[in-house]
C-alpha cells in the first residue's frame, strides 16, 4: 500500500504554484483599473487644489487690509503708492506715528509666489486695493490665472 501512495509533495505542487504571485493579465487588469480611477478623479483633486490657492490668497489679502486699517489708524492715512505694502513692516520716512511693523511675519507672497499688488487708490474709492495676479501672474486672465480682489 505504500508504493500506491502519493507522496505528499506532489499533491502540493500546484497550490505552491498558485500561491507564488499574479500573473501578468491579473497585474495588467490592476493597472488599466489604477489609470481610470486617476482618470477620473485627478482632475477633480487638481480643482480643489486650485480652489484652495484661491481662498488662502482671500484669506492673505484679508489679513493684509486688517494690518492697512491699523497703519491708518496710526498714521492717519494709508501708504501712498510709493511706500506700499512695503510700509506695513519698514517704517516710511513719511509716517509719523507708524507703530508697526503691522504684519509680524512679512509680506506674504500670493500662494502662486508672486507679490501681491498695491494701489492706495483703490478702483472704488476709499480703501486701497490689494490683489494678486492670479496663477500667471499676469493681470486679468480666468480661472486660476483670474485676478484676485479684495
Amino acid at each position: 500500500m505504500h508504493s500506491l501512495q502519493m507522496p505528499r509533495f506532489a499533491s502540493m505542487a500546484p497550490k505552491a504554484r498558485r500561491a507564488r504571485g499574479f500573473t501578468l493579465i491579473e497585474l495588467l487588469v490592476v493597472l488599466v483599473i489604477l489609470t481610470l480611477l486617476a482618470g477620473l478623479v485627478g482632475p477633480k483633486v487638481l480643482d480643489q487644489l486650485g480652489g484652495a490657492k484661491v481662498k488662502t490668497a482671500r484669506v492673505q489679502i484679508g489679513e493684509i487690509e486688517q494690518s492697512l486699517d491699523l497703519f491708518k489708524l496710526d498714521v492717519g492715512r494709508y501708504p501712498n503708492d510709493a511706500e506700499g505694502l512695503r510700509g506695513l513692516v519698514e517704517r516710511p520716512a513719511t509716517a509719523p506715528g507708524w507703530n508697526g511693523p503691522y504684519l509680524k511675519k512679512g509680506l506674504p507672497v500670493d500662494p502662486w509666489g508672486g507679490a501681491y499688488q498695491y494701489k492706495s487708490q483703490g478702483r472704488h474709492g476709499g480703501s486701497p486695493d490689494v490683489y494678486s495676479l492670479g496663477a500667471d501672474g499676469k493681470p486679468g486672465g480666468e480661472g486660476d490665472s483670474a485676478d484676485i480682489f479684495n
